[in-house]
């Protein structure tokens, strides 16, 4: 907890779910390989303060739709849905197992505005204000596979689109889109050696 403290205000509440969470994952883990054995132990700082970077670029307004893509366990879902209840989320995997853990552990954490679904995104076509996911595919497959999902009515700070965390070299994968994306290295929020050449990208859609 210590470094979700360093760099988030968080209730009572929200620490409590937080730490609930660092628990539950870790016995998930122990029945189905979600994380890697060695990056477990690292699951404050790789999967749930990583995740909630893309809350250094945007907050999300009261009444935000959200929807994860590729969630796998429910990152960057869950630690988003905690940091911004009064936000809908939901989340999707192709992967029946994954998606019952994400189930379960938002059930556990008593997260009313998630929603996990087991279905492939070329076939989910509601809508939503932003797209979120956590390098799940390359950038021009993935703006392909959920153009169909942003509606066009904004009430955030920033356009309705897709928020990506990225790793390692991607400057081919926004050539495409150099005029409209915005790529935010996460070291510029949080210190780490882990965090360097790592990005939020978001681009408007």
């Amino acid at each position: 907890m210590t470094n979700l403290l360093k760099y988030f205000d968080l209730t009572v509440q929200q620490q409590s779910q937080m730490a609930a969470a660092e628990r539950l994952y870790p016995e998930w883990n122990e029945k189905i390989n979600l994380i890697s054995r060695k990056d477990i132990d690292f699951l404050e700082v790789h999967h749930l303060l990583h995740s909630l970077a893309i809350a250094k670029v945007l907050r999300f307004t009261q009444g935000t739709s959200v929807l994860d893509v590729g969630t796998g366990g429910g990152f960057p879902g869950i630690p988003l849905a905690i940091l911004f209840p009064q936000c809908r989320f939901t989340l999707i995997d192709s992967i029946g197992k994954k998606i019952r853990v994400a189930e379960d552990i938002a059930k556990r954490l008593e997260l009313s505005n998630v929603t996990c679904l087991q279905t492939r995104g070329e076939d989910f076509k509601q809508q939503f204000d932003f797209v979120v996911s956590r390098a799940v595919m390359p950038l021009p497959d993935l703006v392909k596979l959920v153009r169909k999902n942003i509606h066009h009515r904004h009430k955030n700070a920033m356009p309705n689109g897709l928020i990506v965390l990225k790793g390692g070299k991607i400057g081919a994968e926004t050539e495409p889109f150099k005029k409209s994306v915005e790529v935010t290295p996460i070291s510029k929020f949080f210190d780490g050696e882990w965090f360097k050449e790592k990005y939020v990208i978001y681009l408007p859609l």
